[in-house]
């Protein structure tokens, strides 16, 4: 298939671009508007593939996105562009709902134009993907999972930016006909991840020997995904899931994230020594505004229907995350000093209207 990746150089969307390339037949065309959080280094190893191609453009424009169909004529979208760190839209919404939302409106408008122009088997085998979170959710309390028949309830402008989306997708199905199919996944983590999200922020403030800043009292729980697993699970969707569906994709890996702060801890502590064990830079920060307190996913019907499995635990996951940034300063060194320096995000008091 051709598939056309929206969101192709930040950290999920490059997982897709590269597993596309390295492990399957498929051609890749990447269009990504190249935000603070793409990264076209993410793509380094396959850029000079013959089947990929990169296309730098805002999927809000939408004369730009139908230009992109009619040239490159994909057979499949995989949509993953969305503003997605939720401090960010805290202190400034307005970007998600663009992205987000009206965005997400202009990439069904296209898929259905191309859709609309297919015959055959050719529309017969059209899909679109549109990638989510299990924010849409809302906050678990202490038992339970997150289901494909979970009631949406979103706390943030982010989550709540998303589950429009999610709405969206799913009415242009019921409408108009056109073949999507949904997903919604828990945290990812692994390499290429933007500094400016827990795992790599508290990595690489520990290589500095700065705070490792810990919402609250660190209780907050979050179900962990490795982003090749859900790379995977994405490309088992688009080709097997049934049309109109939703697939949860989750890591079975619930930690709480001062859990998670210790295990990076104590891996670099073994993987790199310092003076000092890391743990006694934690600092406990004043906690996020509408901090869901928990998420799980119920991963079950896309590993008894689809027949994923997750290949990595949290451990070998997170060892593998750690020692590729201890391998790759070449990658965030730039981001880290020209970009985002770790400092704290989100917070209401900052904010400077929509």
């Amino acid at each position: 298939m051709r598939i056309l990746v929206t969101g192709g150089a930040g950290f999920i969307g490059s997982a897709v671009c590269r597993h596309l390339i390295r492990d399957t037949v498929h051609e890749v065309i990447n269009v990504d508007k190249l935000t603070y959080a793409g990264n076209l280094a993410s793509l380094k190893a396959i850029d000079n593939d013959p089947r990929y191609r990169f296309f730098r453009a805002d999927i809000c424009d939408a004369e730009a996105i139908r230009a992109i169909f009619e040239e490159t004529q994909p057979d499949a979208v995989m949509h993953l562009a969305a503003e997605s760190h939720v401090d960010r839209s805290i202190s400034g919404s307005r970007a998600f709902i663009e992205t987000n939302v009206l965005g997400t409106h202009v990439m069904l408008e296209a898929a259905r134009a191309r859709w609309n122009a297919l015959e055959g088997a050719a529309k017969d085998s059209f899909r679109f993907l549109h990638v989510s979170t299990d924010e849409v959710y809302g906050s678990l309390g202490a038992d339970g999972l997150f289901t494909e028949t979970t009631p949406y309830d979103p706390s943030s402008p982010y989550s709540a930016s998303k589950a429009a989306s999610d709405h969206l997708a799913v009415a242009w199905h019921r409408t108009y006909g056109l073949p999507v199919v949904v997903s919604n996944c828990s945290n990812n983590y692994g390499p290429y991840h933007f500094p400016e999200k827990l795992i790599p922020l508290v990595i690489l403030n520990a290589l500095d020997g700065k705070p490792l800043p810990v919402y609250g009292d660190g209780s907050n729980v979050r179900d962990w995904l490795f982003v090749e697993d859900h790379a995977r699970a994405l490309l088992t969707i688009l080709t097997t899931g049934r049309l109109g569906e939703t697939y949860n994709v989750g890591g079975r890996n619930e930690r709480s994230n001062l859990q998670v702060v210790h295990t990076i801890c104590d891996t670099l502590d073994r993987l790199r020594p310092a003076q000092k064990p890391r743990r006694e830079l934690i600092t406990f920060v004043t906690d996020r505004p509408g901090h869901d307190h928990r998420y799980a996913i119920d991963a079950t019907k896309l590993e008894t229907e689809l027949g994923w499995k997750a290949q990595e635990n949290f451990d070998t996951g997170l060892e593998k995350t750690v020692q590729w940034y201890l391998d790759n300063e070449w990658w965030w060194g730039p981001l880290r000093s020209k970009v985002y320096g770790g400092e704290r995000l989100g917070l209401v008091e900052d904010r400077k209207g929509a």
